[in-house]
């Protein structure tokens, strides 16, 4: 059941600029749809894209005393997620931020002694805790990587006498961890998207059991208007598609999918899916993603439009679901 009266986006933000991690943990669990959205959307289902939001996050960790309008912290949260979405597509991976924006890098008055700038932030003790249940080699290079003036790769590998491709794996781990520490403290207190993410898992657990069965229940028809829309690889070009046909007509070329992650907001919804296939004669040809995730734009709760977010571009060609008849 979703709380009557949530704290608005512009009190969390305010609460977490005076050091209340909770707060921020909220507001990333309450924008956490649209965070993945922009990065599915640039990068397509995968690492990449998790990658991306995570280091939004503690971007966000580390400079949220910057935001200027509270009650537009959620572009400042897409913007971080576009950047470095932007940033992986160009492979520099080099600065961490937001392209132009100088609040995001480290100021020319802060010190570059990673120790001396967490005990600067309204966090810290939060900040220490995480970083503490980290591993010796994943706190160093995290540590540097998002709060020393030592960013670039090349530095840090330096630094702790490693590749630099065992910098970036390092990094990955550790900012995976601290992300989902993070997003925990959300779990402490009240908010309206811990509800509306379980809401949602039932109604893709619903909606895959009775897609099996032939026949959707009037509450997850509700779900899937006449007006809903299929769009990007798997629509029929030149007219509407309706994401039930399609639905059924996947079952039929033996696709099968089971939920694995669900990602809500009032008005986005992602549903990440695990995929078997049973190839047939119709579908020989093609070859099925193992993971792939579905992007659900809401209006009144109901999806108006659907996107299926595959791990590398879908065409005509091999990879994908078999093309809709």
């Amino acid at each position: 059941m979703l709380p009557l009266n949530p704290p608005t986006d512009e009190d969390l933000t305010r609460r977490a600029q005076a050091g209340e991690t909770g707060a921020l943990g909220l507001l990333l669990a309450r924008h956490q749809a649209p965070m993945r959205a922009v990065a599915l959307s640039l990068l397509g289902y995968g690492p990449d894209a998790e990658d991306a939001v995570q280091d939004a996050a503690l971007t966000a960790l580390r400079r949220i005393g910057d935001v200027r309008d509270p009650a537009a912290v959620g572009a400042w949260l897409r913007a971080i997620v576009r950047n470095a979405s932007r940033t992986r597509l160009r492979d520099t991976r080099e600065t961490p931020g937001l392209d132009g924006l100088d609040h995001l890098r480290l100021r020319d008055q802060e010190t570059s002694h990673p120790e001396q700038l967490i005990e600067q932030h309204a966090m810290r003790d939060w900040i220490w805790d995480a970083v503490d249940e980290l591993p010796p080699k994943l706190r160093l290079v995290l540590m540097l990587r998002h709060f020393s003036g030592i960013t670039s790769y090349q530095e840090i590998a330096d630094v702790c006498e490693v590749p630099v491709g065992t910098v970036r794996s390092r990094l990955n781990q550790a900012r995976g961890k601290m992300a989902q520490v993070l997003l925990s403290t959300a779990n402490q207190t009240h908010d309206d998207a811990a509800a509306l993410t379980e809401e949602s898992r039932h109604e893709a657990v619903e909606t895959l059991e009775a897609s099996e069965r032939g026949n959707l229940p009037q509450e997850i028809s509700e779900l899937w208007p006449v007006d809903s829309e299929l769009v990007g690889p798997l629509s029929r070009r030149g007219e509407r598609t309706h994401p039930v046909p399609v639905m059924r007509q996947t079952l039929e070329f033996g696709v099968r999918q089971s939920l694995r992650h669900v990602v809500a907001s009032r008005d986005i919804t992602i549903w990440e899916m695990d995929v078997t296939h049973n190839v047939t004669d119709h579908a020989a040809d093609h070859i099925c993603p193992p993971t792939l995730a579905w992007l659900m734009f809401r209006e009144n709760r109901r999806v108006q439009k659907l996107r299926l977010i595959f791990p590398m571009p879908v065409s005509t060609g091999p990879v994908g679901f078999p093309e809709p008849a």
